[in-house]
């Protein structure tokens, strides 16, 4: 569906759907299977040079007719030239990383970039000679000092994880392209409906397609988006790592697709409503929400971001252990749990001071992750009203 007068969720309705393929159902079947048969030898001399085509049916790890759908229909709406699917949103980090990194290289990395990508710069990549720098989210251009001889990626994740600082991609992205480095976006907040990373000079974008594609909290799932430069070398890293998305994953990510644009609208919206009232409470000293007017990002997310999610965070004034434990443990309708996305609304408590170290975290009281669910705001408001009063009483 190439059509660019087509809107996105009209595309998100329709693509990877084929109902040739489907006897007519709607939805395409789940494929379950490993071993797929060749009726004669000259088919399967010829499945051995289709080997290195885009959806070919050979063998289960390399995908089925559902995975390709999905991967499909991800790249036209990110704008990519191709996806691929893996086993979970760490997965789809790594496969892209791995894919141009090796012995005697160095990368440059967000400070803002989620933990776990941290970690496996910090023990894995280092383990085998591979260089992290960190690097201050708002650099932008000044990226430039950074970039050694032999530097190949710059990681970017906007916003950034916990603290959701907006990166200037494409003052970065500019860089980048004049010294040949490849740059790789996390894109997991926005989704692919709210930020086209190609438009703006990203090579590779990785979802945790576990959060807002699947979107009902049950199943793990990655996505790695490419340009055509990037894509038979991103191809390569996932086959011959072993990675592979399971069946009812993609079919739940290919299902919760379909309704990305009506949950996601009502995710930025309802995260919106509920930043504007935490803004007003005594007990809050700061909101971090790019989307709301006065936010540092606000002015970059407005120019690059055609809308927002559910997630952002907020810093308390400086209360005790025990009155934040007292404020968590009565919000009743929010769960402290990891991960996002979901139709429920999470709260837990963070504080990067100890692995930040491109760039100092000061603020003075705690900070609280929030997600925004799908559930009526008033009874949120409502919810968190009682718990800031019985903090307040503690």
């Amino acid at each position: 569906m190439k059509d660019s007068t087509i809107r996105a969720a009209t595309k998100v309705a329709h693509l990877g759907r084929d109902h040739a393929d489907s006897h007519g159902f709607v939805n395409l079947p789940i494929y379950h299977g490993s071993t797929v048969l060749f009726e004669t030898y000259q088919e399967f001399v010829e499945s051995q040079e289709r080997r290195q085509l885009r959806d070919q049916v050979l063998y289960g790890r390399y995908g089925t007719p559902l995975t390709f759908a999905l991967e499909s229909a991800i790249a036209e709406l990110e704008g990519a030239s191709g996806a691929i699917t893996v086993s979970s949103g760490l997965a789809s980090i790594t496969a892209a990383l791995n894919a141009f990194l090796k012995q005697g290289d160095h990368v440059l990395v967000t400070d803002s970039v989620y933990q776990p990508t941290r970690k496996y710069c910090d023990h894995v990549l280092h383990g085998f000679g591979i260089e992290t720098t960190y690097y201050d989210p708002l650099i932008g251009s000044d990226i430039k000092s950074l970039v050694k001889s032999n530097t190949k990626v710059i990681f970017v994740e906007s916003p950034g994880s916990q603290t959701f600082e907006v990166q200037d991609l494409p003052a970065i992205t500019a860089v980048a392209r004049e010294l040949g480095v490849i740059t790789i976006l996390d894109n997991t907040w926005a989704s692919p409906l709210y930020l086209k990373p190609f438009d703006l000079g990203i090579d590779i974008s990785v979802h945790a397609a576990t959060k807002y594609i699947t979107g009902h909290s049950d199943a793990m799932l990655g996505i790695i988006s490419s340009n055509e430069a990037c894509y038979d070398r991103i191809r390569d890293s996932v086959r011959l790592s072993g990675q592979c998305a399971g069946p009812d994953p993609v079919f739940l990510g290919l299902r919760g697709l379909r309704t990305l644009p009506v949950r996601l609208q009502r995710h930025w919206q309802s995260g919106l409503k509920i930043a504007r009232w935490l803004a007003g409470r005594a007990e809050v000293a700061k909101v971090i929400h790019p989307a709301l007017p006065g936010d540092a990002g606000h002015e970059i997310w407005t120019r690059d971001f055609q809308g927002a999610s559910g997630l952002f965070a907020f810093i308390l004034q400086p209360v005790s252990e025990t009155a934040l434990g007292t404020l968590l443990d009565n919000a009743k309708l929010f769960g402290m749990g990891y991960s996002w996305g979901g139709y429920e609304s999470l709260l837990i408590p963070f504080d990067p001071t100890s692995y930040r170290t491109a760039t100092k975290w000061e603020a003075q009281g705690p900070a609280l992750r929030i997600h925004i669910g799908l559930e009526d705001t008033d009874d949120l408001i409502e919810d968190l009203s009682r718990a800031f009063d019985a903090m307040n009483g503690s």
